[in-house]
């Protein structure tokens, strides 16, 4: 098992994202943050089905900043109930962790 986790979150656009991105790699809550524009998310929202077009965000950090990670995102996001989803990594390159290590926390 790694300390690493990858956090999952979906914003409104790309200017979002980037600035969201941003903000919480300068803070070192977390290494890295990758921006996958193109996504469509259906849900259900207030008893109502949305379609609407999104940006996901994935950021890479230490396991143990994800609670700080999540306030932050929070405190940021235009969202009432952003999606912070956080996957435990079982694996990864060595050194790749050592560098999450390195410019975090």
């Amino acid at each position: 098992m790694t300390d690493l986790v990858v956090v999952l979150c979906t914003v409104p656009d790309e200017e979002v994202g980037a600035s969201l991105a941003r903000t919480i790699v300068d803070e070192r809550l977390a290494a890295c943050v990758n921006l996958v524009p193109g996504l469509r998310s259906i849900y259900s929202w207030k008893g109502e089905i949305q379609d609407d077009r999104e940006v996901l965000l994935i950021a890479k950090t230490r396991g143990s900043l994800f609670g700080v990670l999540r306030e932050r995102i929070v405190s940021l996001h235009p969202y009432d109930v952003p999606e912070i989803v956080a996957l435990s990594a079982a694996d990864c390159h060595g050194p790749y962790l050592d560098w999450v290590h390195e410019v975090t926390g």
